[in-house]
């Protein structure tokens, strides 16, 4: 047979592969037979292939599936296509690297209609069902008139004959007491939930037990289905259940006793979104679990016998106390504020209700002000409800003072269960400022979301530049860092990502009056329809000059501005704002213009474009200056 692979003479370039044009309205699964060969050991920079969604009407491909690890033999991959109404393209894409002996390969692509962990055992990858070795027992393809084994099925279940295929697992081999076979599904890469079902026969003489797991990606497993009792040697139905909203794999798992304990077989597992059950309950959704505190408190509340520890506060644009974390200029969560300068106080706020037994990721922003002691005065707990227990999962020990940082918590419990933020000071003199912005929670631990595919169109500069690149290197050039700036009193202190991380930023030090500083995008594709581009900007210190975006089609060497600060905004991060279109390809320009004095070290982060117009609109798109300067909260 054939396959196609790159061609490895063009080092560095990559090679690209492109569907036609593809539709479907039901839930469909891409399989891909693919090997990465190399000759040599470790490669710092591996080679790599790549498989993207470009999808009608969006500027940026989504990444669906990558993979960088070589191997001796043809790999299937399984990915599950949402369905969608709009017209989609698959891209294949091969990284060559430095590695002169490298070579990708595929061998087939497939797309079938149906979810991937569905199997009928019909075709000879077995839709990408895994056997886990072991020596001793492990499931086998039956049926299609192969007599390979005394426990043979006259039939399959699909075709109802003998040709039709099945898997099965016999005890004929097992040497020891407790032996295991292990049939794994290819792992599921989007939210599923609903029914799972499958037909199996089971003919023992001792005891086997048949059960089916659920494994998420940080090895947790999970029981939902066992076999009752012995049944009778026909094809019985068995239906569970099945609710996987991040990353999960199916396991089929057999235990003998015995070589005298009989065999199992599988067939037809497939899966419908509406559960077995007739439970209504919608799915949990996480969403409703968060809060930008920016209308209200969401579904968070206080209990009052405390008295009012948390108050909801905004800041006027200033150069002395920063805003909130989601736009600048917006609402955020202040503990212990004038209300309560009572010597000693308690702030509790709770969050709403989480169901037991899932897997969370917490995140959230806090800053401190003007503490003495740090430990202890921003504490997270969970509470369980029917126990009264309160066990404390994170506290904060140190961070810099007046920055929006980060927090992050994985958490699982067996039953239902709240957040609850507790700020506390013993003493009026060791107490400063708690602020709490953006609390978010998702499915799945932080860890497992870390190694999720990025957003498409969004750059944090966590990890490099992004594809953005400067007209001239030289003087006038963004810089890419973290902490704070080399300058007092312009810049800021860290990034807005999770204030520790990275930003871009111009160092005014390094500039002459007026002279220019540009960061490119790489070229975008056009399409029609309104985009929306948010980003973050950071303009304090008193010499700070102008930041600008401009739009420029490929083709065209007009710049049509966009957007434009002029002067000192704030000493917060700011939320910028721009709706456009472009219907032909094109860049997005941010130019930075260094100010009077070394006091204008501009910053952005955090980019981020949307397909569809902007959910708010900014007010203004040019400006110049901040209003009056108050440090004023507002309550």
């Amino acid at each position: 047979g054939h396959y196609i692979s790159v061609d490895t003479s063009y080092e560095g370039e990559k090679a690209v592969l492109s569907s036609p044009d593809l539709y479907s309205e039901e839930w469909s699964c891409v399989r891909l037979i693919y090997q990465i060969a190399t000759t040599s050991d470790t490669s710092p920079d591996p080679t790599r292939l790549n498989l993207y969604l470009r999808q009608e009407g969006e500027s940026f491909d989504r990444l669906l599936w990558s993979a960088k690890e070589p191997s001796d033999s043809w790999l299937i991959a399984s990915l599950d296509l949402t369905n969608s109404t709009k017209k989609y393209k698959l891209v294949l894409e091969g990284e060559m690297r430095q590695d002169k002996s490298a070579s990708i390969a595929v061998f087939e692509i497939k797309i079938t209609s149906g979810y991937c962990i569905e199997c009928d055992f019909e075709e000879n990858h077995l839709c990408g069902y895994v056997n886990r070795w072991n020596p001793n027992v492990n499931w086998f393809v039956g049926g299609g008139n192969i007599r390979n084994s005394q426990s043979i099925l006259p039939k399959d279940h699909t075709l109802n004959s003998a040709l039709g295929h099945y898997m099965y697992v016999d005890s004929v081999y097992v040497k020891h007491f407790q032996e295991v076979a292990q049939l794994i599904s290819p792992r599921t890469t989007a939210p599923i939930s609903g029914c799972l079902s499958f037909y199996y026969q089971l003919k023992q003489e001792s005891s086997i037990v048949f059960t089916v797991y659920l494994r998420d990606m940080s090895g947790f497993y999970e029981e939902i289905w066992k076999t009752d009792s012995a049944l009778n040697a026909d094809w019985a139905l068995a239906e569970v259940d099945f609710n996987a909203p991040y990353p999960m794999e199916v396991i089929f798992e057999v235990a003998f006793n015995s070589a005298k304990g009989g065999y199992v077989a599988l067939d037809d597992i497939s899966f419908s979104p509406v559960y077995c059950s007739n439970q209504t309950g919608a799915p949990f959704n996480p969403a409703n679990a968060g809060c930008n505190f920016e209308e209200d408190l969401c579904n968070f509340y206080q209990d009052h016998k405390d008295g009012p520890g948390w108050s909801r506060v905004k800041v006027k644009r200033n150069v002395y106390r920063a805003g909130d974390h989601t736009t600048g200029f917006g609402y955020y969560l202040l503990a212990n504020t004038k209300f309560t300068s009572q010597p000693g106080y308690i702030g509790r706020l709770y969050g709403p209700t989480l169901p037991g037994n899932l897997q969370f990721c917490l995140r959230f922003y806090y800053a401190l002000y003007g503490f003495f002691k740090m430990s202890g005065t921003l504490a997270v707990y969970i509470f369980e409800e029917n126990h009264v227990v309160q066990e404390k999962i994170w506290s904060v020990l140190d961070s810099p003072k007046g920055v929006w940082t980060q927090a992050e918590i994985s958490f699982k419990k067996p039953m239902p269960c709240k957040v609850v933020f507790v700020s506390w000071c013993k003493s009026f003199w060791d107490c400063g400022l708690v602020a709490l912005d953006d609390v978010s929670l998702s499915l799945g631990s932080c860890q497992a979301a870390d190694l999720l595919l990025p957003t498409p169109g969004e750059c944090t500069f966590e990890k490099d530049e992004c594809g953005f690149t400067q007209k001239k290197r030289g003087r006038g050039s963004w810089h890419r860092k973290r902490g704070p700036t080399p300058t007092s009193y312009t810049g800021p202190k860290g990034d807005h990502t999770t204030g520790v991380g990275y930003y871009m930023y111009i160092e005014a030090s390094n500039m002459v009056y007026g002279q220019r500083a540009y960061l490119v995008s790489r070229s975008l594709r056009g399409t029609s329809g309104k985009q929306c581009l948010t980003f973050f900007y950071h303009m304090y210190g008193a010499g700070t000059g102008l930041l600008s975006v401009y739009l420029k089609k490929e083709g065209d060497d007009e710049e049509i501005p966009l957007w434009r600060r002029t002067g000192e905004q704030s000493i917060s991060w700011l939320r910028g704002l721009i709706e456009y279109e472009s219907d032909t390809n094109y860049l997005i320009i941010f130019e930075a213009i260094r100010g009077v004095s070394i006091r204008s070290d501009t910053a952005i982060d955090d980019i981020l474009f949307q397909a569809g117009p902007c959910l708010e609109v900014e007010e203004i798109q040019f400006s110049s200056g901040y209003p009056d300067s108050l440090n004023e909260i507002e309550y």
